[in-house]
């Protein structure tokens, strides 16, 4: 196993002598992590090509052998369809593997940043969701996801969780870089329309998270204690897959007037118009919430964080694609 630390800017913020290790790597929050918290200690990247989540043995020797005073754990089973037939893999990862790296945190007093999601509720709600209310995932992956923010908290480690929707980024795979392909192959697209959220930036996401630990590392200076809690943290504002794919066309076509050579960001789209259609239109093996905008009031009145709306976030995110 061959991990390599990131050695921290000159003049960095974090404390002297601050180890972070990030799970996830190479994914899209877990990518943007590196470049946010390499400026705050030693980071310790690893992805599932060093440790593999489905052994939880190998899961508790990296943590127990790293040694971080922090990690970010950014690493989860992710596909939502697939899930409905990989239950037990699902719950690996998402389950069994945050739960090893709490007891190890809890074991050596380390502090524990955790990603979750809006998939925890069942969509019910009009208003967006508040942390305190109750859960109801009505999937394989949101039920997972559920139970290994469960775990965390029984752990007794000193935890941040932060549920967060709709992940996308200029790169990986996600509905932003799907929705380009399509529109460069269709003449229009149909998308869901009914289903509502806030999509937000990976990168939005990795500078709140460093934003987040500065202040829990200056409680933990002044207390010799790591705040411990439950938080959304979301782009602001509300939209449906539809507007969404809309916005990224719109923001696309503007983006490809700069002049530059900008690889896959610069050749025109095929795709003029978005149907929207109805959930019941596009039917998926898991099925999916009607309402996942949640609430940032909380993180807000925390640690002084408001995030971006969705649309400066998209916009930011498609003329950082053509830099």
């Amino acid at each position: 196993m061959s991990l390599h630390p990131i050695a921290p800017s000159p003049g960095a913020p974090g404390a002297p002598g601050l180890r972070l290790l990030i799970t996830g790597a190479n994914g899209q929050v877990g990518w943007h992590l590196q470049r946010s918290l390499g400026t705050m200690g030693e980071v310790m990247a690893i992805d599932v090509e060093q440790v593999d989540l489905t052994d939880l043995d190998a899961v508790t020797r990296t943590v127990r052998e790293f040694a971080p005073d922090v990690v970010a754990n950014a690493a989860a089973y992710t596909n939502v369809d697939k899930a409905e037939s990989e239950p037990e893999l699902a719950r690996t990862i998402n389950v069994g593997a945050p739960g090893r790296i709490a007891e190890e945190c809890a074991r050596s007093g380390a502090l524990m940043i955790h990603y979750s999601t809006d998939y925890v509720y069942n969509g019910g709600k009009p208003a967006p969701w508040e942390e305190t209310d109750a859960t109801g995932p009505l999937n394989v992956y949101g039920e997972t996801k559920l139970a290994g923010d469960q775990a965390i908290m029984a752990s007794g480690c000193a935890y941040i969780i932060l549920r967060t929707t709709w992940i996308y980024d200029i790169r990986g795979k996600n509905f932003l870089r799907t929705i380009l392909r399509l529109a460069r192959e269709k003449d229009e697209l149909r998308i869901v329309g009914d289903q509502y959220g806030a999509p937000t930036w990976a990168r939005s996401l990795a500078e709140a998270t460093t934003i987040i630990l500065a202040r829990c590392l200056e409680h933990h200076s002044q207390t010799s204690e790591w705040p411990t809690g439950l938080f959304h943290c979301t782009a602001g504002g509300r939209t449906s897959w539809a507007e969404f794919a809309e916005a990224i066309m719109s923001e696309y076509d503007d983006c490809c007037s700069w002049p530059a050579d900008t690889g896959e960001f610069s050749a025109p789209l095929k795709a003029k118009r978005v149907v929207h259609i109805t959930s019941d239109q596009y039917q998926t093996p898991a099925r999916r919430p009607r309402n996942s905008v949640l609430s940032n009031a909380k993180v807000l009145q925390t640690f002084g964080i408001k995030m971006p709306d969705w649309r400066e976030q998209l916009r930011l995110a498609m003329q950082d694609a053509i830099r």
